[in-house]
């Protein structure tokens, strides 16, 4: 699991003449004078007279025993400046290029040619090699086979499934109906009805070859029905040049006249037709015809199976074009297409397999990236298994770290985080959070975070670990002073407070009461007296770096504070 660790960093303005907080000012020169001057002759007498007592070995001792906060030092001061921080939380995370391509053989061949080397860029689609394979081209031959025959057996079995419902081809008029029983056991080819069209009714006349270039398909025809005593409007729609020869001696066309039936109408009525010339003249037939049904059709069984039902299946009963009239059951029908199509996408999934076979001996690059590995050359004798080219896609990278769950809020979708190889700085774009492989343990859950990082140059490598870090929090224009300059101490109620000693020219009257530690001979004093002229302040702090603190009350831009005492370097004397 990737180390995760905070890790801030503080972005600061420069407030002169003072150091910017988070930098170690730098010890104040000396004073000559005063209490410091003091403290050296103090220092200097002790030092003569431990020297003539104890010689060269007893100096130490003698430190010990009279080292107190007297031999504090200078105090060390900062200046709280304005500036911008920022929390941060880092980690390590591993690179991988986003995509690889390994190309391994099915099937033995000879190699042809081959146009890639290792370490060469390709694009998606360049040629890498032509291999030669007999056994390859023939196994897509036998699987193409193997498919095509399969559907036409579906076909077959689905053209059976349709054929168990008998339906009318054509709206009409039944007749010569058959009475069927529930469950009757029937066999394919036996005949349901016969089905006439009687919406329309034609009638063939013969008439004279001197009519022949007046009578022509479309032309309107008054047909007459003598049965009925009327008229009906009626038009050619074929005509045959046949020669039917009359008793005199002449030769006749056969003209059929197709009219509607308005309902009143049956066949083999008589009838005849008047038609007029281009000159107003009316031709007649050489005799009287008698009507016809406009189609007429058996209608039979196409499949066979126990009769499960019937639809409007009487005579003379009129039905539409598609309506059911007879139901036959099949128990197997649905588990043969099944099975059938169960063994057509098995025999698809061989196809695709050997097609893929067969390009991988005519191969092109199936991605963009730098081929890593080439293994084979002109001539050379392939097997099935044989690894052949790898081709990995660096240009973009993936690196993938692990954020917990104090800290995942901050990553979302499209943010970026920044990463650190060997000095080198990159960009990487939050592309997943895979919250369903969060893993639990030591009292926290971590979260799977995907990172895409532009690698244009090549110079972030396979396999490489990186720092990465994310801003959690940000405060700017805030007053702030290095972390050491904050203390904490009880008040009289012992409550924890943070303070900072803040130089002032006379003592505050709002200082606050506060329990402070007492030290032993020999130890050193962590913070100032009122008589150095530094006095506690209770602060509130927000942001905090491994440098700065952010002040957001107690203290001022410019305030000099109390950061540290210097230390006396007795091996100097």
């Amino acid at each position: 699991m990737p180390e995760v660790k905070e890790n801030q960093t503080a972005v600061q303005e420069a407030a002169a003449p003072a150091a910017p907080a988070g930098t170690p000012p730098k010890p104040p020169a000396k004073k000559p004078a005063g209490k410091a001057k003091q403290k050296l002759v103090k220092r200097l007498i002790a030092l003569g007279i431990a020297a003539a007592i104890f010689g060269g070995g007893g100096f130490a001792l003698y430190r010990f025993l009279t080292d107190t906060d007297e031999a504090v030092g200078e105090i060390f001061p900062a200046t709280a400046s304005m500036g911008t921080i920022q929390s941060k939380v880092s980690g390590r995370g591993t690179a991988k290029a986003k995509e690889s391509a390994a190309i391994t053989l099915t099937q033995s061949g000879t190699v042809q040619e081959v146009f890639v080397t290792g370490g060469q860029t390709v694009m998606a689609g360049d040629p890498l090699y032509t291999i030669y394979s007999q056994a390859a081209e023939d196994a897509v031959t036998d699987a193409q086979k193997k498919v095509e025959d399969l559907n036409k057996d579906l076909t077959d079995l689905l053209e059976q499934a349709n054929n168990l419902t008998v339906q009318a081809p054509f709206a009409g008029k039944l007749q010569d109906v058959v009475e069927f029983q529930p469950d009757q056991d029937v066999s394919t080819g036996t005949k349901v009805a016969t089905l006439v069209n009687d919406k329309k009714l034609k009638l063939s006349l013969y008439f004279s070859y001197a009519y022949e270039d007046d009578i022509y398909v479309g032309q309107e025809v008054d047909v007459s029905v003598p049965a009925v005593m009327r008229p009906f409007k009626g038009r050619v729609e074929k005509i045959n040049k046949v020669s039917f020869i009359s008793p005199e001696g002449a030769v006749h066309f056969e003209v059929v006249i197709v009219f509607d039936n308005p309902g009143t109408l049956t066949e083999k009525m008589d009838a005849s037709a008047m038609l007029t010339d281009g000159d107003g003249g009316e031709m007649y037939p050489y005799k009287n015809g008698q009507t016809e049904f406009y189609e007429t059709r058996t209608i039979e069984t196409k499949a066979a199976g126990p009769v499960v039902g019937q639809g409007n299946l009487l005579n003379y009963a009129n039905v539409e074009a598609g309506e059911v009239l007879l139901y036959l059951g099949s128990t197997t029908i649905d588990s043969d297409i099944r099975a059938k199509q169960e063994e057509i996408n098995q025999a698809q999934t061989k196809l695709d397999e050997a097609v893929k076979a067969l390009a991988d001996f005519n191969a092109v690059a199936p991605i963009d990236g730098t081929v890593t590995s080439c293994s084979i050359s002109e001539g050379q004798e392939v097997k099935s298994g044989d690894t052949v080219v790898m081709i990995s896609n660096n240009v973009t990278m993936l690196v993938t770290i692990t954020v917990d769950d104090r800290n995942i809020s901050f990553i979302k979708p499209d943010s970026f985080v920044d990463l650190n190889w060997n000095g080198n700085i990159y960009q990487g774009k939050v592309t997943s959070i895979d919250m369903s492989k969060a893993e639990s343990g030591q009292g926290m859950t971590n979260y799977p975070v995907t990172l895409t990082v532009e690698n244009f140059d090549g110079s972030l490598m396979e396999g490489a670990y990186l720092q990465y870090s994310f801003v959690t929090s940000e405060s700017e224009n805030c007053v702030l002073v290095p972390t050491a300059c904050v203390q904490y101490f009880p008040d009289k109620e012992g409550n924890r407070c943070a303070v900072v000693f803040v130089q002032r020219d006379e003592k505050p009257d709002d200082l606050p009461e506060l329990e402070y530690p007492t030290f032993e001979p020999g130890q050193k004093r962590t913070f100032p007296s009122q008589e150095e002229g530094y006095y506690p302040v209770i602060v509130e702090t927000g942001i905090a770096d491994t440098q700065n603190v952010e002040i957001i009350s107690g203290v001022n831009e410019g305030d000099t504070v109390f950061y540290n005492y210097t230390v006396t370097d007795y091996a100097g004397w």
